[in-house]
């Protein structure tokens, strides 16, 4: 691993080429905020397959992506004369000892529990901090896990099931409710039915401590994986899925749950 000197140094060498590109590149001295935000979420959900791949060397990569942009927006930021990359840090690092009055203060807080139990009243009290518990959360962000952040964000506050056995009557409840909204062919109730399971089960996942965007996305590439193998089985006989029976598409399923 390289020294602090080393890791600082680095940096001083990325803020050079930001530097450069910005100057001598007709592409880099083009971009603007606007510009640079769709590539930012593509190089964000990027970062989050190699974390769910734990792929270390794309991790490495990506994360050089990221931190890309973050100095690319600093530099667009410091030519209006707005704010710098030392500003950016500053603010970070001053946001997280105020954030953290157990390491810098004199609050004792010995477990991640206790750290959580006065986190959002901390972060009220910034002074450009959330006011009200749930505006923190990002309204942009994908519906599960906007979910998750807002079930969180609750529970840090005391609004939670004081057992966690307790959500699966909730789940059930809201099943339930579904079903009959289906029953009655009302499409826009049964929606509105389904999105409360979504959200008791997203709830569910968080109570278990298991991240139900992890799990989905597991489940995604596991779905991919066999129903690629399946599609490479019928190649091989020179068929498509069109002119193939379901209960042969299962065998080549059920081998590739076995792989």
């Amino acid at each position: 691993m390289h020294t602090r000197e080393e890791k600082m140094e680095a940096f001083g060498r990325l803020l050079d080429v930001m530097n450069d590109l910005r100057e001598k590149c007709p592409w880099d001295r083009k971009q603007t905020n606007e510009s640079l935000r769709a590539n930012t979420i593509e190089e964000t959900f990027e970062l989050c397959d190699a974390i769910i791949n734990d792929d270390e060397l794309n991790i490495c990569k990506e994360l050089g992506d990221v931190l890309l942009h973050i100095v690319f927006y600093s530099k667009i930021a410091e030519e209006k004369q707005q704010f710098d990359v030392a500003d950016v840090c500053n603010k970070l690092c001053d946001k997280l000892i105020f954030r953290h009055p157990h390491v810098y203060g004199d609050v004792k807080a010995n477990t991640a529990a206790e750290v959580v139990q006065t986190w959002e009243q901390i972060k009220q009290k910034e002074k450009d901090g959330n006011k009200t518990v749930l505006s923190g959360v990002p309204s942009a962000l994908p519906s599960l896990i906007k979910a998750y952040r807002i079930q969180d964000k609750a529970r840090n506050v005391g609004f939670d099931w004081q057992e966690r056995r307790e959500v699966w009557k909730k789940v059930k409840e809201e099943i339930s409710e579904f079903e009959a909204e289906v029953e009655n062919m009302d499409k826009e109730k049964a929606t509105e039915e389904f999105g409360d399971v979504m959200f008791s089960l997203i709830n569910a996942a968080r109570l278990y401590k298991i991240n139900p965007d992890n799990a989905l996305e597991k489940t995604n590439q596991k779905f991919i994986k066999r129903f690629n193998y399946v599609e490479s089985k019928l190649k091989e006989q020179g068929k498509t899925f069109q002119d193939t029976s379901l209960e042969e598409m299962d065998k080549y399923w059920n081998e590739a749950k076995k792989q």
